[in-house]
């Protein structure tokens, strides 16, 4: 993608926790799984490292109220993009990241890529896209997410 270029993100986000029945004679009549599914769009955004936890959160908290316990999977719908957890606290985190990830895959016509139909930065994007990854698991813990006091999730268009 050029560095003005814009794209939109998809998400499908599972969610699943198990919650006690009134059998208790074992482990599996003990309990019945619980499944919450749904998918966020977000806005267009420019290339680059963005903080999107409260957009991504603001979209499922109804569904993650639900839980007291269970895991949210996070799934990116597209192919030169990924999903991180990184720090939020200090944004020269993100721009690190994109620096660092532009010096290990170059771009551009002098790079040994072939697959350059959609432009020269395309088949950068996703190596990077597959690099870091395109799914997370997180924690539900009494209906939020789980996540360390610095932590973020990290849209990475790449």
């Amino acid at each position: 993608m050029q560095a003005s270029s814009i794209c939109v993100a998809k998400f499908s986000v599972g969610v699943k926790a198990q919650h006690p029945t009134v059998k208790k004679e074992s482990m599996a009549e003990s309990t019945i799984p619980k499944w919450a599914q749904k998918t966020v769009s977000l806005p267009p955004l420019r290339r680059g490292c963005h903080l999107v936890t409260s957009k991504i959160v603001k979209e499922i908290e109804h569904d993650l109220s639900g839980f007291k316990c269970g895991l949210a999977h996070l799934f990116l719908q597209h192919t030169s993009a990924s999903l991180t957890i990184n720090e939020n606290y200090d944004s020269d985190v993100r721009d690190d990241t994109e620096t660092f990830l532009n010096r290990i895959v170059p771009e551009g016509s002098s790079a040994p890529w072939k697959h350059t139909l959609e432009g020269p930065d395309d088949m950068p994007a996703h190596i990077k896209s597959s690099m870091f990854g395109c799914a997370l698991t997180i924690p539900i813990t009494n209906g939020k997410l789980n996540m360390g006091t610095w932590q973020m999730l990290a849209l990475h268009l790449l």
